[in-house]
């Protein structure tokens, strides 16, 4: 029997929630085309980033156009922050960098979610893979995540 593929698998984790998943002909990989996929601004393209505070992974939901400031962020949470390796990011979140959605991972992950997302009614996030996305608004995101909301600039 052949395993799961990605977007199966947080269908699987996700069945409770009725997402909206849309399977896209070209990549997600990147804000960029995500938003020209779905036809959104790059701004409501949720990219899901692992950071490493020591051994705790911390997953950073951040804006489509923002970069992570890793000293400034970690400053606000107290902690010193790594970008995780593609290895680590497959250990925490099931998911391979690209594809890693915002929730439904193996242990409910430590989460901040960029501020930015509340100018906005709907953002876009990745569904297990390069080329699966969903719609979803910020406040349902931050409540499915239990995030924390701060400038991740």
């Amino acid at each position: 029997m052949a395993k799961p593929s990605g977007p199966e698998r947080f269908v699987a984790a996700t069945a409770h929630l009725d997402l909206k998943i849309q399977h896209m002909d070209q990549s997600t990989h990147t804000a960029e085309e995500a938003a020209a996929a779905v036809g959104a601004p790059v701004e409501a393209i949720v990219k899901s980033l692992l950071f490493l505070a020591g051994d705790n992974p911390i997953l950073v939901l951040a804006s489509g156009p923002n970069r992570v400031n890793p000293e400034a962020l970690g400053s606000r949470l107290g902690a010193v922050l790594d970008k995780a390796d593609a290895k680590a990011v497959k250990t925490h979140t099931g998911w391979s960098i690209g594809g890693v959605p915002p929730f439904g991972h193996p242990v409910a992950l430590r989460t901040v979610m960029d501020e930015d997302f509340f100018t906005l009614d709907t953002v876009w996030a990745a569904a297990g893979s390069a080329t699966a996305v969903f719609p979803i608004t910020p406040t349902i995101l931050k409540e499915l995540t239990s995030a924390e909301v701060l400038s991740v600039v």
